[in-house]
């Protein structure tokens, strides 16, 4: 069965600006996606006219959501999160992390600017502290 998956989804994504190369980013964000998940494409324009594109990806299976976490887990992010939860956690039961992009290109997972994470945390009731309290028995499981 492997380790706990607290969430029922987690999403990633990231924008790619005029002044990057769209591959590069979807290289940074299939640093942290199991191999061969689809990525989606959105082209969009920004206030001035420059063309900004959001990729994106939604992991729905358990153990595609476990290679995601154990990404995050190797690059030591997990044990971050696990220390913030309650700062991390909405009152819709989603959990925040944002990555940093260029270390992602580079094919490392650290806590930065440039991806954005949100995971739709699994919680019966539906509270906020039923989702953190899930959470974070899930985490102390992947950091222990």
């Amino acid at each position: 069965m492997g380790r706990p998956v607290p969430f029922h989804y987690i999403d990633v994504r990231a924008f790619s600006y005029a002044t990057e190369a769209d591959r590069r980013v979807e290289t940074a964000l299939r640093t942290l996606l199991p191999e061969e998940h689809p990525i989606d494409r959105t082209d969009g324009t920004g206030h001035y006219g420059d063309r900004i594109v959001t990729l994106s990806a939604r992991v729905e299976n358990a153990d595609e959501m476990r290679t995601v976490l154990g990404r995050l887990h190797d690059g030591g992010v997990l044990p971050v999160v696990e220390t913030e939860v309650s700062e991390r956690t909405s009152d819709n039961q989603e959990v925040y992390v944002t990555l940093d992009k260029q270390a992602a290109y580079d094919g490392v997972v650290q806590l930065g600017d440039g991806i954005r994470l949100r995971g739709k945390i699994e919680a019966y009731p539906a509270t906020r502290d039923r989702a953190e309290a899930n959470l974070t028995d899930a985490l102390s499981a992947w950091t222990a």
